[in-house]
């Protein structure tokens, strides 16, 4: 499972260090995606081939669903951490997610999300917000 949170930059390839935390889980090959709230979605190979059996799954006659599978699957990468560590993120994921110098990696679970530092602390202030979001998830069965 992964968590925590880890600050970190870009070099002038747009390559990124993965902190061994989350490198550990997410094996030396995987997969980074287009994800929701502006950031890219880090996925290793087990959670991903679960991830697209779900997609593979969506109905073709629905639009959202077909819009769905473009947004996720188009723009997909395997990558391969560096003997450092690094991974080299495409231009269009770093251009989708804002990256551009500063990252925030973040741990959620069954994937890493990164973040553009910049986009992750003005989602963060909504974190005030959190006694309304968890009254609205408690109403669906989750609890704390």
């Amino acid at each position: 499972m992964f968590m925590g949170e880890y600050d970190h930059s870009t070099d002038a390839k747009g390559r990124l260090f993965v902190p061994s935390r989350f490198r550990d889980e997410l094996g030396k090959k995987f997969v980074v995606t287009k994800g929701l709230d502006g950031c890219l979605f880090a996925y290793g190979e087990e959670e991903w081939h679960r991830v697209e059996e779900g997609i593979k799954n969506l109905p073709l006659t629905s639009k959202n669903g077909r819009q769905f599978i473009r947004f996720f699957f188009a723009g997909a990468a395997e990558v391969e951490a560096d003997g450092q560590g690094r991974i080299l993120i495409p231009a269009k994921l770093r251009e989708y997610a804002g990256i551009t110098k500063e990252v925030v990696s973040v741990g959620v679970g069954t994937k890493v999300e990164i973040w553009s530092k910049e986009r992750y602390e003005s989602m963060e202030t909504s974190f005030e917000e959190m006694d309304d979001v968890m009254e609205e998830l408690s109403g669906m069965g989750i609890s704390l």
